[in-house]
């Protein structure tokens, strides 16, 4: 990329982590030309976007840059010429997160945001936006870069690929990063000395580390964790330790979200006494943490990101965003972890479809790195998470009832049976807003009487039109 005026737009810009994006791309002022900067949401985020736009320009301002700030609504505006795209944004926002939390809790089940019923949800009412954006920037914006860091992230970034063909297209997570942060001071060791290695999906992935004289140092990591604070743990996930002779087998470490996999009866078990709880679910806890950031944000002498985003639980994911585009215009060709196509770098997966790899981040884009084959135990959990990815995701893209049933029946979080098809049902019609693609099956759920029964993700359903 040859352009010495840089166009960059980020979808869901009134979002909270909009200042750690603007904070990246300062850190990066002397990689980046940068001429402007669109921040763009929807009617319902326009307060949010307001406060969250004053404080990046006075953030560029306090930096000496004469970058232009521009918020706005009108998202074809914004992408008419860009040259990258990050999306970061949430359909339904906070009070979608609360619901699919607590509709699974209420009948038992975990709920969670990108795990379970919720994640399943959340790509559902997601897919469809995602693919709208990739429509406009066809048009608008032809040979920009997409780099996504919504969530399900791997999810979307298959929707992306798959449905939307749009080939131009970076996953992100925050997970990995905060790995990398993290683990080497266990060993007494800076990034600089490790060689990382990652396989599998997004939030669910396994990786190893080796040392600079080629010594593998994974084992060495692990007896680090048990005794010690688990290193790189997202703030929204609930610390039960892993089964040590679980990891000593695999001798590989997995993400912080397979506990909801390896440990699933104390993460139900916690998930549900935060459920009882008068604080409530993560999701309730967040929107209070985020009301706390945006009344931080109206401050008028506020000019840098502050220390109490970092409770949230994506932290890094806007600065990986800012280096993924950094990479890319520089060809640095940087070690990162994205999801992209396999390409064979994971073997026990199609290599047609997304994976989350170490990868080599460059004007290219991502090139990944060979992992190779997972042990049957990984291999057999890996087939089951991707297929079930892909059934989510069609199901998404087409709006087959049949197939959301089955991505349902699949999901190791969810017990098969006639509570997993109601929880289904009660979603949809929980979120009808939001999924348009299934408005024939919310029709016929709504004519039979099905409500949602939790109180609380009770009042935040829209109700149906008289019609």
């Amino acid at each position: 990329m040859t352009r010495e005026a840089l166009k960059l737009v980020t979808i869901g810009g009134g979002s909270s982590y909009t200042p750690e994006l603007i904070e990246g791309y300062i850190k990066r002022r002397d990689q980046l030309p940068i001429k402007e900067i669109w921040l763009v949401d929807i009617p319902a985020g326009e307060e949010k976007l307001n406060i969250v736009g004053a404080m990046a320009k006075r953030m560029v301002k306090a930096a000496g840059l004469d970058w232009q700030i521009h918020l706005t609504l009108d998202r074809q505006a914004a992408l008419k010429d860009a040259d990258f795209v990050s999306t970061q944004f949430r359909v339904g926002r906070l009070p979608a997160r609360i619901k699919d939390e607590r509709i699974p809790n209420y009948y038992g089940l975990i709920g969670q945001e990108t795990n379970g019923a919720g994640g399943i949800f959340k790509a559902f009412r997601t897919v469809p936006v995602i693919l709208d954006i990739v429509h406009d920037m066809q048009t608008l914006c032809p040979n920009a870069w997409l780099i996504n860091f919504t969530n399900p992230s791997g999810m979307i970034t298959e929707a992306i690929k798959t449905y939307g063909h749009w080939d131009k297209v970076i996953g992100l997570c925050n997970v990995p990063v905060m790995a990398m942060l993290s683990e080497p001071e266990l060993i007494g060791k800076t990034l600089d000395d490790l060689t990382y290695k990652f396989a599998g999906i997004d939030h669910f992935h396994w990786h190893r580390v080796w040392d600079n004289t080629g010594q593998e140092v994974t084992m060495q990591i692990i007896d680090k964790l048990f005794g010690d604070d688990d290193a790189g743990l997202p703030t929204n996930i609930f610390d039960v330790p892993f089964f040590k002779d679980q990891l000593a087998n695999m001798k590989m470490i997995p993400c912080g979200y397979h506990r909801y996999y390896y440990r699933q009866e104390e993460m139900l078990k916690h998930g549900l006494e935060e459920y009882a709880n008068p604080e409530g679910t993560r999701a309730q806890q967040v929107t209070r943490i985020e009301e706390e950031l945006f009344d931080l944000y109206k401050d008028p002498n506020l000019d840098y990101k502050p220390k109490q985003l970092a409770e949230r639980g994506g932290a890094h994911y806007s600065d990986a965003a800012c280096e993924a585009i950094a990479s890319i215009y520089q060809d640095k060709k940087t070690h990162m972890v994205v999801s992209t196509l396999n390409q064979g770098s994971v073997p026990d997966l199609p290599s047609d479809h997304v994976v989350e790899v170490s990868a080599q981040v460059g004007a290219a884009g991502a090139v990944p790195m060979a992992f190779g084959h997972f042990q049957p135990a990984e291999r057999g959990w890996i087939q089951l998470m991707k297929n079930m990815e892909l059934v989510i995701v069609e199901a998404a893209a087409t709006g087959n009832y049949g197939l959301a049933l089955q991505a349902f029946t699949m999901n190791p979080l969810i017990p098969a049976g006639a509570t997993a098809k109601h929880v289904l049902d009660e979603m949809l019609v929980a979120h009808q807003k939001y999924l348009p693609q299934f408005a024939t099956k919310i029709k016929e759920l709504n004519a039979a009487g099905l409500t949602v029964q939790d109180p609380i993700a009770a009042e935040l359903t829209e109700k149906p039109a008289l019609a």
